[in-house]
């Protein structure tokens, strides 16, 4: 009889549910009245909000990049980002998660005529053509 090889991290790391890393909170969101309702993201996870809704990067980006790498320091290939906020903002983000993953990470896109979230895997190091799409 063959022995198995038990890996007891991939077991403890495969009942983690995903979390759904909301970039800022949804203008409107102080008042009690958010713009958009986002509750259909919660469906690929917990949803977890990084920033305020009047956050931005305006002179000094250090202190927000700090916050940030720290909200998003157990991100992991299973979780989402949900793109929400300042562009400048987002983009910092993004540059965080695809540094913790090396490239590989997911997002939640909104389709406006389904009136759902799609999930999209990002590969910054896939290889392929160029003129697949």
């Amino acid at each position: 009889m063959k022995e198995e090889k038990i890996n007891y991290s991939d077991i403890s790391n495969s009942g983690k549910t995903p979390t759904v890393y909301v970039i800022q909170e949804i203008p409107g969101t102080k008042d009690g009245k958010p713009k958009i309702n986002i509750i259909g993201a919660s469906q690929y996870g917990k949803l977890n909000f990084l920033l305020p809704e009047l956050s931005q990067i305006i002179f000094s980006p250090g202190p927000l990049i700090f916050k940030l790498r720290e909200k998003l320091k157990n991100f992991s290939q299973k979780d989402y980002l949900l793109l929400t906020g300042d562009p400048a903002i987002i983009g910092v983000a993004c540059s965080i998660v695809s540094d913790i993953t090396n490239g590989k990470y997911n997002l939640l896109k909104w389709d406006k005529q389904e009136r759902k979230y799609y999930p999209i895997e990002i590969n910054l190091y896939e290889k392929g053509k160029i003129d697949e799409y």
